[in-house]
């Protein structure tokens, strides 16, 4: 336990202590996000005039549960609010001119951004010119260039900027973005979600003294944590921790009910366990359909319209995961035909592009390179990228700005559009981006072991003692504990190509599992010794509980 503690860089006693007890009271302030200060000041503005409000969206998990978030404290502090979720095919990603129009039709005299906006220079422009004001809150990243349509909110507004960084960025009321203005700071590790956690704190305190209102909303600060892939260290740790309490004593309707239709309502609510249950369903909708209506799941009180909204989710799901299969089985095809190089472009008409991101993320799993999976519709094409952990797909994409119509997103998934004529060229340009910036070794996964160990170590001791890090996730992930010269007894496959055997070191032996490990069943019948890469797991099995390796990686014993 303290070797993994300290492998993580948390060594003295209060960074343990505070690791180890996350708690609410040591949230941040959040008048500490530049520009909030303003924002809360508009809104109170608005309470007083009686003025209508919009808050714009994104159609994923991250997106609509911080759409759910401001919309819920909006109408809690007397606004009529209203809310708009593009539509990923008609409108596609992000606040553009059909927020814009959307606002117009309800009469807004101001509109919210939650999780897009940082790069909505038309819209914002065209809102201002409509007499309407645009508060942006965004996590992603901003663009950066010679010449500057803001140089940061301190030189228009007085209040939020950040000094010797020249982002161009939209001319909007206030822009929120820790990137913009805490780029160093944790808060930059904030979801969009969390943002807007923030936001609802801000007007909790403002509105009512106290953040009692706001801690209802931890259960959806952690939805779009933990969908969007953000580290769980700090803040982070602490809303995540909160909103896995709330989600497993089922406070909300909507996520009830989603957590029954993903057959985990009986079940320990844990970090991991969302990403392959509740959240693709809530992602589901806007692949493939009205992602609004994911808002009004998380908003009702109905246990009636929760079942039947999250029915309907499931639904989509399965239709989901059907069209996934295709069109990654059509890429792989191509990619055989064409061959692997340092980045991985495909294209193909008919992509649906609410998958092609999956496509992306599957294709990076199996050959470890950046992937580009590109839908073509007549002249214009819409891709999406992923990455692994040494290139920054943000700057691949910036680099190839000449080529492309717009782009956005992280260091590890971003999405883009472009010409179709020029995606041969695009391909020359960011495999040479990546060959530039990678070496040999990068393309070569590699496991960060946490501890050496015997397996005499692990005992349910140990696991109570590793339970005290949870929650898991990026920046904190499951402890992974080495073993060398462990004798295998009884390899066979199981399953669904599951790798199933008993380790021995000793006189200590342990079940072990690797899922989707059957192909390597053959190396084991030359190599009866091993050294074994693993997670310690306990496995409830008929009312029994016993200790279970699972397996992550192995190599002949050295």
């Amino acid at each position: 336990m303290a070797q993994i503690l300290i492998n993580r860089g948390i060594k003295t006693p209060k960074d343990i202590y505070d690791f180890l007890n996350p708690k609410t009271s040591d949230l941040s302030d959040p008048f500490e996000l530049r520009g909030l200060k303003t924002a809360v000041e508009r809104v109170k503005e608005a309470v007083k005039r009686g003025e209508k409000v919009l808050v714009h969206g994104d159609y994923d998990a991250d997106g609509l549960s911080a759409t759910t978030i401001l919309v819920y404290v909006l109408k809690e502090i007397g606004l009529d609010v209203s809310y708009f979720i593009p539509n990923r095919i008609t409108h596609g990603y992000g606040f553009n001119l059909a927020g814009v129009e959307k606002a117009k039709e309800l009469g807004v005299k101001l509109i919210i951004t939650v999780d897009c906006g940082i790069t909505s220079f038309e819209a914002v422009a065209l809102s201002q010119k409509e007499g309407i004001d645009v508060i942006i809150t965004d996590h992603h990243e901003p663009h950066i260039g010679q010449q500057l349509s803001v140089l940061c909110q301190s030189t228009t507004h007085g209040e939020s900027g950040v000094k010797n960084q020249k982002f161009l960025l939209p001319d909007a009321l206030v822009i929120i973005n820790p990137k913009v203005s805490h780029p160093q700071s944790p808060l930059s590790s904030l979801s969009g979600a969390g943002i807007a956690f923030k936001f609802a704190q801000a007007l909790d305190i403002t509105s009512h003294g106290s953040c009692e209102m706001s801690t209802s909303l931890f259960d959806l600060a952690a939805i779009g944590t933990i969908a969007d892939v953000i580290p769980i260290i700090g803040e982070n740790r602490i809303l995540v921790k909160e909103g896995l309490r709330l989600i497993e004593d089922g406070v909300r309707q909507g996520l009830r009910a989603l957590k029954k239709i993903s057959g985990i309502d009986e079940r320990e609510v844990k970090s991991g366990l969302l990403p392959f249950t509740v959240i693709p369903r809530i992602n589901a909708a806007g692949r493939a359909s009205d992602a609004s209506n994911v808002v009004r799941l998380l908003l009702t009180d109905s246990e009636d319209e929760a079942t039947a909204l999250s029915s309907w989710l499931d639904g989509l799901n399965t239709e989901r995961q059907r069209i996934e299969e295709e069109v990654r089985l059509e890429a792989l095809y191509k990619l055989e035909n064409k061959g692997v190089r340092s980045a991985i472009v495909l294209s193909a008409e008919g992509w649906h592009p609410g998958i092609i991101g999956i496509v992306a993320s599957r294709i990076v799993e199996t050959f470890y390179r950046p992937a580009f999976i590109i839908s073509i519709e007549g002249h214009t094409a819409i891709g999406s990228a992923r990455s692994i952990p040494p290139f920054d797909i943000y700057e691949g994409l910036a680099g190839c700005r000449e080529l492309l119509t717009g782009f956005g997103g992280h260091k590890q998934a971003a999405g883009f559009r472009l010409s179709t004529d020029d995606i041969p060229s695009f391909e020359e340009k960011i495999n040479r981006i990546v060959e530039e910036t990678l070496i040999e070794s990068d393309f070569t996964p590699s496991l960060e072991i946490d501890a050496d160990v015997n397996l005499s170590h692990i005992n349910f001791n140990l696991m109570k003692e590793l339970k005290l890090l949870e929650p898991f996730g990026v920046g904190n992930p499951v402890p992974l504990l080495g073993s060398k010269g462990l004798e295998v007894l009884r390899p066979r496959v199981v399953g669904n190509n599951h790798l199933k055997m008993k380790l021995r070191q000793r006189s200590q032996s342990l079940d072990a599992i690797g899922f989707d490990m059957g192909s390597f069943f053959e190396r084991l019948e030359v190599s009866t010794m091993i050294d074994a890469a693993f997670t310690p797991s306990i496995n409830e099995w008929q009312g029994g509980r016993c200790l279970q390796l699972n397996l992550k990686a192995f190599r002949p014993s050295l």
